[in-house]
């Protein structure tokens, strides 16, 4: 025991060594190069002083790194993780001005924006080295991943025997594209687990592959919403207006991230499916865990010290050299952004949307900066042994929305995720307790152009026009714009207009128009409850024919005083919401389960006056985009309403043979199944939510 002990202090101390020569070397490489960092006087030293120097610097900076560091993290934990990953150069440069301060030669010095740079290099070039020592001690290696673990179960109960659970999200990633991925080997760790992959010897699978349906909201806030606290009633899109305290909640705004959570929490019961001993990481909703980071709906309102948003990314940011890394990772990928989106233009590629201003950094957030601190606080999260992870990758789903669900860019993004599933299944296998890694999705993509590329004005611009209210110069000069000006005046009785003169209604008329993917939400504010089709015609008897005539509009959800509710398409059809099943008339090519989504949806209290879905095209499974997006979700229609779950064998099937697994409160079910099939009675018992309305 004791020449094991003595054979692993050695060990450290040979490549603690390795690291200070190394770190040394760099220091005095630097020196020459950079010319406001010196390692000598003024009057010019031997090279043996100037070697000691650099020794003794690069020595002391590299104490302050292993002591201070942690400490100053810790004070800045309240920094959101985007700002903190920013000063960790200033804070890195400060460490090593300090350490050519105290540096005995006296002889060392460095301007401020010069030792960020030198700070920077050094801290990537002793992280680098050190874990290449170390991958080639296993010992050694898990000694460092518990290093970078979050250490706040320190003194707490021992870790149980029993499995954990992980569940990764892939936003955006429907089940075909993942598929096809696999099939291209741009994921050989899924294949692996697939048993797909053509090197893996055995090739005997571990996981099985499951699609499911999402409800006619297939986007993140109301599939998560449903994943994680086992209700998304009343969420009929990404954003709605909801009349009667007359805001627009949007998924995505932490405000309605907290009012939704909270309401989804009243209506199952409980807190959540991490109530036990979970963490939730980079999500909209935190599921009720006791450890949150990147969560939205916690960042309003008053945080306790048992949900602190900041904690979960301390042990990425412990490590100066990893803000290094992902820093540079981050410019390398606002660059490949602006290549891309260059080569795009210059190819006349279509479809094709502006790529430029402020979206290559957004999408370098959303790729590295966002998926390095997730899948750090995973990590760290199961070297602390917790019971449940949720966590959600957002990477496939930002640059798809701009590059298309399909195509080179979008591989990229799939072959990085893929890497950092490879590393979490090398962390499980350092873990304090055993766990399983579950894959899944909350929605897939549509590809096609957007609306307004096609048509040449906005949904909005649409439903003005068919309002009889101003649109602007270039929606009426469009066939469009043209048609249902002529519908309005047709409906009115009013002769063609001569010299531009327009019939204008009262102001108090003028709708509130959202657009969520392909999903497009007509509601009037001045009427406080939804109204029905009798009162929608009376007040604009145009309206509803010309979006229902449009090439573009696939189909549109009205309330009816006759019926309860109707679905209208082109040419007159009319079918009550109860007759769907029969007659599915406009939503014919929209798949299995249309018609039920859209009574759903009919039911839900904030459902929109008008709910317009776009055309859909079966055959290439093309939408029409509402907003500025190539691949788009938000309404049915095409790959966005077929998702993935991805889970081991050694879990009971997500359902049983020949039934479909339908909406994200059946796929809550499922994980809370799960759940208690590996963790034991300690995972909260389900408890229903309300009746799911149909």
């Amino acid at each position: 025991m004791g020449e094991g002990r003595w054979r692993r202090a050695v060990s450290q101390a040979g490549r603690s060594v390795a690291v200070w020569g190394v770190s040394t070397v760099t220091m005095l490489v630097l020196a020459g190069i950079l010319p406001d960092f010196r390692l000598q006087s003024p009057d010019g030293d031997s090279a043996t002083t100037i070697a000691v120097t650099a020794a003794a610097g690069a020595g002391v900076f590299g104490v302050l790194s292993a002591l201070a560091w942690p400490l100053l993290v810790r004070l800045l934990l309240l920094v959101p993780a985007l700002v903190l990953g920013l000063l960790v150069f200033f804070l890195n440069g400060s460490l090593l001005l300090l350490a050519l301060r105290l540096n005995p030669s006296g002889q060392s010095e460095a301007a401020p924006e010069t030792a960020v740079i030198v700070a920077a290099v050094m801290s990537a070039v002793a992280s680098a080295t050190g874990g290449a020592l170390a991958v080639r001690d296993d010992d050694a290696y898990r000694r460092r991943l518990y290093r970078l673990a979050d250490r706040r179960r320190r003194g707490g109960p021992a870790c149980p025997a029993t499995h954990g659970t992980v569940f990764i999200q892939l936003d955006g990633v429907g089940h075909d594209v993942l598929a096809a991925a696999v099939g291209k080997g741009l994921m050989p760790t899924v294949a692996k687990w697939l048993g797909a992959r053509p090197d893996t010897a055995a090739r005997r699978p571990t996981h099985r592959l499951t699609p499911w349906r999402t409800d006619w909201s297939s986007q993140t806030g109301a599939s998560q919403l449903g994943i994680l606290h086992g209700s998304n009633f009343d969420v009929p899109a990404f954003r709605w207006y909801e009349k009667e305290s007359r805001e627009v909640m949007v998924c995505n705004r932490p405000t309605s991230a907290a009012e939704l959570q909270r309401r989804a929490v009243e209506r199952a019961g409980d807190s959540g499916l991490l109530a036990a001993d979970g963490a939730s990481r980079g999500n909209l909703f935190g599921g009720g865990a006791g450890e949150q980071a990147l969560v939205l709906s916690i960042a309003v309102g008053r945080r306790s010290s048992a949900t602190r948003s900041r904690a979960g990314y301390f042990a990425y940011f412990s490590d100066p050299a990893n803000a290094v890394r992902t820093a540079l990772s981050f410019v390398a990928e606002a660059g490949r952004e602006i290549g891309q989106s260059t080569r795009a233009r210059l190819r006349k590629q279509r479809p094709r949307v502006a790529r430029g201003g402020l979206y290559p950094f957004i999408r370098a957030f959303a790729t590295v900066v966002e998926r390095d601190v997730v899948v750090a606080a995973v990590t760290g999260d199961m070297l602390a042994g917790r019971s449940a992870v949720y966590a959600d990758l957002v990477a496939y789903d930002e640059v798809a929305h701009h590059s298309g669900p399909l195509g080179r860019d979008t591989e990229q993004v799939l072959a990085r995720l893929d890497r950092s599933l490879a590393l979490i299944e090398n962390v499980a296998e350092h873990a304090p307790r055993p766990y399983r890694v579950v894959v899944l999705s909350d929605h897939g993509q549509s590809p096609g152009e957007t609306f307004r590329a096609r048509y040449g004005l906005t949904l909005g611009d649409l439903v003005r026009a068919g309002c009889g209210l101003p649109v602007p110069r270039r929606a009426r000069r469009t066939h469009s714009g043209a048609e249902a000006r002529a519908a309005v005046r047709a409906a009115l009785r009013r002769p063609v207009e001569e010299g531009g003169e327009q019939y204008r209604p009262s102001r108090r008329s003028e709708p509130i128009v959202l657009a969520s993917g392909n999903l497009g939400l007509v509601s009037f504010p001045d009427v406080p409850h939804r109204m029905s089709k009798e009162e929608i015609d009376a007040r604009h008897p145009a309206l509803l024919t010309t979006l229902a005539n449009h090439p573009g509009i696939g189909f549109l959800l009205v309330r009816s005083e006759e019926h309860g509710g109707v679905v209208l398409g082109a040419y007159g059809a009319e079918i009550p919401v109860d007759r769907l099943d029969e007659e599915p008339g406009p939503l014919a090519g929209f798949g299995p389960g249309a018609a039920e989504a859209v009574r759903r949806t009919h039911s839900f209290p904030h459902t929109a006056d008008i709910m317009v879905n776009s055309f859909h095209d079966p055959a290439d499974g093309e939408v029409l985009a509402f907003e500025e997006q190539i691949g788009s979700h938000g309404g049915l229609g095409g790959a966005q309403s077929k998702p993935f779950l991805l889970s081991p064998l050694a879990l009971s099937a997500p359902a049983e043979d020949g039934a479909d697994l339908v909406g994200a409160e059946q796929v809550h079910r499922v994980l809370r199944r799960w759940l208690r099939e590996s963790a034991g009675p300690q995972v909260p018992s389900e408890r229903a939510p309300k009746e799911r309305a149909a």
